[in-house]
């Protein structure tokens, strides 16, 4: 519980993706430009962060709109194979935003979507597994819910969790952060092994929500507090 009220402070932003999404104003433009830094936020920090900005810069900050009226076909061209980040080519990355435009542009925002199709944390991911999956864009979100998720499962975080300088809360009307599932990569599997909240095994969803349950013990109205506290852990012993 230290740990974690220790690390969620607003400090915890600094060099995080979760910093783009504050800096950016209005609740559809911060629910867009977190989902994108969402599906960027792997490998190294020093090479993802400046993609995700790239995005902002392209958009001019206003993310939603820039989605929704195709302004990113003109430079993430559909056929351009040029890489863009890791196995993301500029047209992998158009398929992927166009998905998310037709999403946008049906629902009016992903919460619009999310709010119709799901009703927990863990059904939250699986429709928007499910969606994008039948867009064709499964490169960029994962096809279903075999795998742990983690991008897509810290999304839902910064989302739904409320009353904290981290995480934004624009869902927390309709999703029960209680319900949230634990964002889970190797690091965090290695880091809940030692503390025994995890006993082994690989990053997968049925781990991930073994870990969350293993936190609403400690944390029985915010189980993905721990996150913080896994991550404080993390950086204490390395």
């Amino acid at each position: 519980m230290l740990l974690a009220s220790h690390y969620e402070t607003a400090d915890f932003l600094v060099g995080d993706p979760s910093w783009w999404m504050h800096q950016v104003s209005g609740s559809e433009n911060q629910e867009s430009m977190a989902f994108l830094a969402s599906v960027l936020s792997y490998g190294s920090r020093k090479q993802f962060m400046p993609k995700i900005g790239q995005l902002l810069e392209w958009s001019g900050g206003d993310v939603h709109r820039w989605i929704i009226e195709g302004a990113f076909e003109e430079t993430l061209t559909n056929g351009d194979k040029d890489c863009f980040y890791r196995l993301y080519t500029k047209d992998c990355m158009n398929g992927f935003l166009r998905a998310y435009q037709q999403m946008l542009r049906e629902y009016g925002s992903m919460n619009g979507f999310v709010h119709r199709n799901a009703k927990d944390g863990f059904t939250a991911v699986q429709t928007l597994c499910s969606f994008f999956s039948n867009q064709g864009v499964s490169v960029v979100v994962p096809k279903d819910t075999t795998s742990a998720c983690k991008r897509l499962c810290m999304f839902l975080r910064w989302m739904v969790r409320d009353h904290s300088p981290v995480d934004l809360g624009l869902w927390s009307d309709f999703i029960d952060k209680r319900t949230l599932i634990m964002p889970l990569d190797t690091h965090v599997l290695q880091q809940s092994v030692k503390l025994g909240l995890l006993s082994n095994g690989t990053a997968s969803m049925s781990a991930a929500r073994r870990l969350s349950a293993s936190l609403s013990e400690v944390f029985p109205d915010d189980p993905l507090k721990g996150d913080f506290a896994l991550f404080g852990y993390g950086v204490e012993n390395d």
